[in-house]
């Protein structure tokens, strides 16, 4: 693999310019400015089959791209972060975040951006075999947005090579240089633009461009026929079958190997290792194992499980992550994992229960997902915009006092299954699947909340608005006939508490639990303590030694610790129920530390959000993908030692979609979580506000290096601004005024590796 890196940072002043001009002829392309002052940054490498990626930062700037001598290759810019204008001969095209423009090597192509931004171009030579065989090379630009079923599958998969330019390897690469061919060939080349054949030629290509568009939208649909598809584009089943024979193809044989395809790609990809080859072929249409893999061999030679197994894909092994560097992976479904017996006895899920307009969506292994967000999980549960939902919600807490929490609960014992031999959830957190970081298994523990989810929400679309209305919540009670009908909680004083470095009494490093009982009697709901244990080294049925509170779900041995029941005597706590994560599935990478939050929502951690309240999250990915968990009993602002009084809980909620172009005056400028109760707008802001984003390919270690409250402060403050002049049409010195006289900042949390601050608009300050 050769590269290059240059930032203009490295350089002096007068030195930038030239620097930055030079670096960029490097990877073919020029730069048309003289500001002195711009600023640029720039990775890239290139293959084994000399394919280049070209990873490109910097402020306003226009480009030109001239592949000059190197014509016969096929080019593609994808817009990372900002806009751009591409322009190439009479044709110019408007580029927004995350849609592509694309050419020949012989196009010369003008991009120029307004403002700040990132972008990955990629060059593909002619001469692989996949480009070689289909049609010339475009002589002309064409973009590719990303709503469609083709810009989200190659986006999603440039985005992973952009992400990771730093560190991937050749071995890590071969399945994009496999997969990427392959895809640009069957989808962006298969067809010529019809302007160019003209007459009925035109006509024909222009019909047939949809069509294939339409089948590979509809690849996993099962009961895809001509009938479906000639309906949809008006035409006769008999007209769109004479279309293809004039390719010397069929509708049939095509959609089959479409499929075919489709399934070899994830099979030789990384980022869906610990999927099953009856999952993959099930997702792509496939209904049957045996005539799947007849075909399979047909087409490439070899069986599924062959192919799988073969040396290039084998060592095709993701990149080591580092703490918040989860692996770029799919392999977020633990349907297949569960022992058979940690089932048994557990309710099922039918379809006539989904159907109806109040669901039930219990916590158990093939609901929950632990210590991860993912735009790529299925679904648990699929609603419709005013649905009811009880939804059962586990805290990751519960083998603090296993005796308390878990025992006798069918639910939790399921989910919280480990022995020697394994775990009925074995994923852990946004790490690294083998463990390879820390040793401390799957996940690695970098997040850590059980969440239950997704849910999906009919026609959510990003830039949509989705408000999680919680009707009631109640404790979920021990089922331990010791404990019949009581509830328990557990606080942890733990390692990453503001606490943890500021210590006056010895041990100083010392993590403290506390179990405290939940009282709902006759007047307010109460929390007492009923006694505490400093964290010992506990040993996981894995035979893992876990120094400290580092991995979620570890039980801990009664023998093991002492317990100190002389605590907090005569000190009784109010109860206010509220969730600590309510999140929708962020857009940006795959998997996603449950930690920190951001304007996706996450670990939220303000109490305010408890039955009576609503929260509105902007939609990232379509569907929404809502999850919920991390229940607590009671919890001060901050979370000064790390965690509320986690406990497990079941609430009624009612899901709505506020679409885009359809909302009310006070949600229309929404762009991020806020809370909103009978008497009061809570404004959510946080140390970067959207750090998958703004904090680059190592967001997720970063965000917890720069966590400060006056950033969240100044996020808050922002937020709160922008949603006084929008609510009221006050002038900005009239918002900063009422802001500073009328509203009440305060800190949500400083544990949860971005800190939040949140602004508190009581309703009453606008009597009207």
């Amino acid at each position: 693999m050769t590269g290059v890196r240059l930032t203009t940072n490295a350089y002096p002043h007068d030195q930038r310019l030239q620097a930055w001009r030079f670096a960029l002829q490097r990877v073919s392309l020029e730069l048309d400015s003289d500001n002195e002052d711009i600023y640029g940054d720039i990775a890239s490498f290139t293959s084994g089959q000399k394919i280049q990626f070209v990873r490109c930062t910097g402020t306003a700037q226009a480009l030109t791209l001239d592949f000059g001598q190197e014509a016969q290759c096929f080019w593609l810019v994808l817009l990372l972060e900002g806009a751009l204008v591409a322009q190439a001969g009479d044709r110019t095209a408007e580029i927004g975040e995350g849609d592509m423009v694309y050419g020949g090597g012989d196009t010369r192509c003008r991009i120029a951006m307004e403002g700040d931004f990132r972008l990955l171009l990629v060059k593909v030579p002619h001469s692989l075999p996949a480009l070689k065989s289909r049609s010339q090379l475009p002589t002309e630009i064409s973009d590719l947005v990303a709503d469609t079923a083709v810009g989200r599958m190659m986006s999603s998969l440039l985005r992973t090579v952009a992400d990771t330019i730093l560190e991937i390897s050749d071995d890590q690469i071969r399945p994009v240089e496999l997969a990427l061919p392959e895809m640009i060939a069957a989808t962006l080349l298969d067809r010529a633009p019809a302007k160019q054949l003209g007459g009925a030629a035109g006509g024909r290509a222009a019909i047939l461009e949809r069509v294939f568009q339409s089948i590979e939208m509809r690849l996993s649909d099962p009961n895809l026929n001509t009938h479906q598809i000639a309906s949809e584009h008006n035409i006769s089943p008999r007209y769109l079958q004479k279309l293809f024979e004039s390719h010397g193809e069929s509708f049939g044989h095509y959609v089959k190997l479409r499929r075919l395809e489709r399934c070899r790609l994830d099979l030789g990809s990384p980022l869906h290792a610990q999927r099953s080859i009856s999952e993959i072929l099930f997702q792509w249409g496939f209904n049957d194992s045996a005539s799947f893999s007849r075909a399979f061999r047909e087409q490439y030679g070899m069986s599924p499980r062959e192919y799988r197994k073969s040396p290039e894909i084998a060592t095709a092994a993701p990149a080591t992550p580092r703490r918040g560097r989860p692996e770029k992976a799919r392999d977020v479904r633990m349907d297949n994992r569960e022992p058979p017996s940690v089932l048994a006895g557990l309710p099922s899920l039918d379809d006539a229960v989904r159907s109806r307009r109040h669901h039930f969506l219990p916590a158990r292994p093939d609901t929950i997902h632990w210590g991860y967000f993912s735009r790529s999980l299925q679904p648990a549960l699929e609603i419709r915009s005013g649905d009811y939902v009880t939804i059962e919600t586990l805290t990751h807490h519960a083998n603090d006092d296993a005796e308390r929490m878990i025992e006798g609960d069918a639910g939790a014992e399921a989910v919280f299954h480990w022995t020697a031999e394994g775990k009925a959830v074995e994923r852990r957190g946004a790490g690294p699947f083998d463990a390879s970081a820390l040793g401390r298994g799957p996940g690695e523990g970098f997040g850590v909340h059980i969440c239950t989810g997704p849910i999906a929400v009919e026609g959510a679309r990003p830039g949509d608005l989705i408000e999680v209305r919680i009707l009631d919540m109640e404790n979920r009670p021990s089922q331990n006939p010791r404990f019949a009908g009581r509830a328990f909680g557990s606080n942890v004083a733990a390692y990453w508490g503001y606490h943890y470095n500021d210590l006056l009494t010895e041990p100083r490093q010392r993590e403290v639990v506390t179990i405290y009982e939940i009282e709902n009697g006759a007047g307010r709901a109460s929390a007492q303590a009923v006694y505490s244990y400093r964290w010992t080294p506990q040993t996981d049925p894995s035979g893992v030694v876990h120094e400290r509170y580092d991995y979620p779900g570890v039980p801990v041995d009664p023998e093991t610790i002492t317990r100190n029941f002389d605590v907090l005597r005569d000190v009784t706590i109010p109860v206010r129920p509220h969730f600590g994560v309510v999140a929708l599935a962020p857009a940006h990478s795959e998997l996603i530390d449950s930690v920190p939050p951001a304007n996706f929502g996450g670990n939220i951690d303000n109490w305010r959000l408890g039955a009576g309240a609503s929260v509105f999250l902007p939609v990232g990915v379509p569907g929404g993908l809502l999850s919920m968990g991390d229940p607590h009993a009671s919890q001060g602002d901050s979370e000064l030692c790390g965690t509320a009084i986690e406990c497990s809980m079941t609430a009624v909620i009612q899901v709505i979609l506020h679409p885009a172009k359809n909302r009310a005056k006070y949600i229309l400028d929404i762009d991020y979580p806020m809370i909103e109760t009978r008497d009061e707008w809570v404004i959510l802001g946080f140390s970067s506000a959207e750090y998958l984003k703004d904090l680059g390919a190592n967001a997720q270690s970063e965000v917890y290096k720069q966590s400060s409250i006056d950033a969240a402060m100044r996020d808050a403050f922002r937020k709160a601004r922008r949603f006084l002049m929008t609510l009221r049409d006050l002038s900005e010195d009239e918002a900063i005024s009422l802001l500073s006289v009328g509203v009440d900042f305060g800190i949500s949390q400083v544990a949860n590796g971005n800190w939040g601050v949140h602004a508190v608009i009581r309703k009453s300050l606008f009597p009207a």
